[in-house]
């Protein structure tokens, strides 16, 4: 059976209408026609003919490794697809409101990536997992990462080959920090004293600035750290950081201009420090986060810093106790840059808070969309929403909406 994509769907796979239901078909375009084999939901299909915005993919290990859905796409198509997954989750939620193009991402610019090892025989695999399977595809190339990140992959190999346990995957979440390349490994095997010793002079010898093994740092040549906008910040082992430094820089431009003139500011979902350090350079902050690591190394990066305004801290989770509209009395303006499970909880207090203005980060336009319609209902008018793209050809996009009251 021939059919036509005929559009793409949430997770960038091409949708085509057929008797029995919509199949989803991976890396085709809206356009194209294929013949399917089979009736499931994904079948097996042959590509017909291309679409004039088919592209040649920028890596070899397209298709079959699970990192990227859009590699074929020209970027006319791609960056409506990311645009428009922000417009849909909106309008579902019955929001009428225009959404800026796509902020892009460029190539070989992502800072973070998280490696799976297994051991196969007496190989070790390191790479990504394949598109929805716990599959991992060695990789030898990864053309969205920093070529620092790149460049390491051997060493990294390695290391994998040294921790790595029999029985399970080890993960290696690499960061390209200010002081080098950060490596937090979990689900390492208990390594003798010679492993240990092993890995500790590849890492060295690598000139790598920390090897971390869960809570445990094994060895670190220089303290890894990131720099907010002219305040450097540790970073602990593992701790959460935007993957992008421009799309970073992107989020917290547009959020600090729209909060510019308030006096006291709440980060809700702080993390490390990502928006409430930029903002202390002008109001008052309190940084609100469930993470006592991520809250003392904002401190800290604090006291260290000249020219800040006043910076508290205070750990709490936010999903099981959303503050209290009637303890936001004190602030004028706030940012809350939730998982992708959204903040709910936290939006139904701000809508019942008098706080002025507010700025909504997320990487999930679907649970940012219910969390925006909470807001609406709450007396606030959305001023503003951008896309931005920091997870390159995939079907994820960061989003920030800036709302103010009336």
């Amino acid at each position: 059976m021939r059919v036509t994509i005929d559009s793409l769907g949430a997770k960038g796979d091409g949708v085509a209408i057929t008797h029995a239901g919509p199949a989803y078909l991976p890396f085709t375009l809206p356009g194209e026609v294929v013949e399917l084999e089979g009736t499931e939901a994904r079948p097996d299909f042959t590509l017909i003919a291309a679409s004039p915005e088919r592209q040649s993919p920028a890596c070899r290990h397209f298709t079959e490794c699970g990192g990227c859905d859009l590699q074929h796409a020209s970027e006319t198509t791609y960056h409506a697809f990311k645009r428009g997954l922000v417009v849909a989750a909106l309008q579902r939620q019955g929001i009428e409101v225009e959404v800026a193009p796509l902020v892009p991402c460029a190539p070989a610019s992502r800072r973070r990536v998280t490696l799976t090892a297994v051991r196969t025989g007496n190989r070790v695999l390191l790479g990504y997992n394949a598109a929805r399977s716990t599959r991992v595809v060695p990789i030898e190339t990864c053309p969205i990462a920093m070529p620092q990140i790149t460049a390491a992959l051997p060493v990294l190999r390695r290391l994998a080959g040294l921790l790595i346990d029999r029985k399970r995957p080890l993960k290696l979440l690499v960061t390209m920090t200010a002081a080098g390349l950060d490596i937090a490994a979990e689900g390492a095997a208990r390594l003798s004293d010679t492993l240990r010793q092993q890995a500790v002079a590849l890492t060295l010898e690598a000139g790598v600035a920390r090897l971390s093994l869960g809570d445990e740092i094994l060895v670190m040549a220089r303290a890894p750290f990131i720099d907010f906008a002219g305040v450097p910040v540790a970073l602990p082992p593992g701790a959460f950081l935007q993957a992008v430094e421009n799309a970073e820089r992107a989020m917290a431009e547009r959020v600090t201009t729209h909060l510019a003139g308030a006096k006291r500011v709440a980060d809700f979902f702080s993390g490390c420090g990502t928006f409430s350090l930029r903002l202390a350079r002008q109001a008052a902050v309190n940084a609100v986060e469930s993470d006592a690591l991520a809250l003392a190394v904002q401190d800290q990066a604090h006291r260290q810093a000249q020219g800040l305004k006043p910076l508290t801290t205070e750990r709490r989770d936010l999903f099981r106790r959303p503050v209290p509209a009637k303890e936001m009395a004190s602030f004028d303006a706030a940012v809350f840059d939730p998982p992708r499970a959204g903040a709910e909880g936290l939006a139904r207090e701000l809508a019942a808070s008098r706080i002025g203005r507010l700025a909504a980060v997320s990487c999930n336009p679907m649970t940012l969309a219910r969390d925006l319609k909470i807001l609406v209902d709450g007396g606030y008018r959305i001023r503003s929403v951008t896309p931005i793209d920091q997870f390159l050809w995939s079907h994820h996009v960061e989003v920030v909406a800036l709302l103010e009251r009336g």
